[in-house]
């Protein structure tokens, strides 16, 4: 869509593409301690494989701290942030996008 920050191309480093079709894509997320840059997700479903504690940058400058436990799943409508890993341990995950 229109102004959409696509995270696997400003992010190459923290997104991987697992799968995608038409209809959707699979993502990996790796985000090391320190901050990644600011992107989009469309209608996103995220499984926290290994979580921690991030910090969450809206584009407005709002920000908002998370405790992400390991298995904990996030739904949420489509947005564009920024995430800093402020914890003590790689946050990974796996991110499923509807198209």
């Amino acid at each position: 869509g229109h102004g959409q920050i696509d995270p696997t191309k400003s992010s190459p480093d923290n997104y991987k593409v697992l799968y995608e079709d038409d209809d959707v894509r699979l993502l990996e997320m790796n985000l090391k301690l320190g901050s990644g840059n600011e992107h989009s997700h469309p209608n996103e479903l995220v499984y926290f494989l290994s979580g921690g504690k991030a910090k969450i940058h809206l584009p407005g400058g709002e920000t908002a701290e998370a405790e992400l436990p390991d298995g904990f799943v996030m739904p949420h409508e489509p947005w564009t942030h920024r995430v800093e890993n402020v914890g003590t341990k790689d946050i990974r995950a796996i991110i499923y996008e509807k198209k």
